[in-house]
């Protein structure tokens, strides 16, 4: 049996390829999807991608992650930096989260700088545009094997 990974995008992430290309690249949610479950599958790993705008739903994959996977790569997006309930459930949870944002959060706007949810993740993965997805894959491979 493949060990399983979740991919959590949060809000706005499905407007990907549209939304301000220029800071977020032109790549859309499909697309890094297709590129996730394709070097998970290179890694022995079966992935399983959702996104939601909603942060309550976050909250609960999180703590449904904890029994049904062995690692979780997390994009919480504006919720980095304003959701205690998020970080919350990140502590709460014994399995790796590795935190990704396509963008670099300290050179953007000041109350982009600091992430609620970074101390209590196992690492972050910030400024690679969807290449840092592929990275945030190979890191949990790595942490779970």
């Amino acid at each position: 049996m493949k060990a399983s990974l979740l991919v959590i995008h949060g809000p706005n992430l499905n407007l990907l390829g549209s939304r301000e290309p220029e800071i977020y690249g032109t790549s859309t949610l499909p697309l890094i999807n297709e590129q996730i479950s394709k070097r998970a599958s290179q890694l022995g790993l079966d992935v399983h991608c959702v996104q939601t705008n909603h942060e309550g739903k976050i909250v609960d994959l999180l703590q449904k992650a904890e029994h049904d996977c062995k690692a979780v790569i997390l994009n919480p997006a504006a919720y980095t930096h304003t959701s205690i309930a998020i970080r919350d459930a990140i502590a709460a949870i014994s399995i790796p989260v590795i935190e990704i944002h396509l963008s670099q959060i300290s050179k953007r706007e000041p109350f982009r700088h600091t992430s609620l949810t970074a101390p209590v993740c196992t690492g972050m993965i910030s400024g690679f545009g969807a290449h840092g997805y592929l990275l945030a894959v190979e890191a949990a491979a790595l942490l779970i094997k």
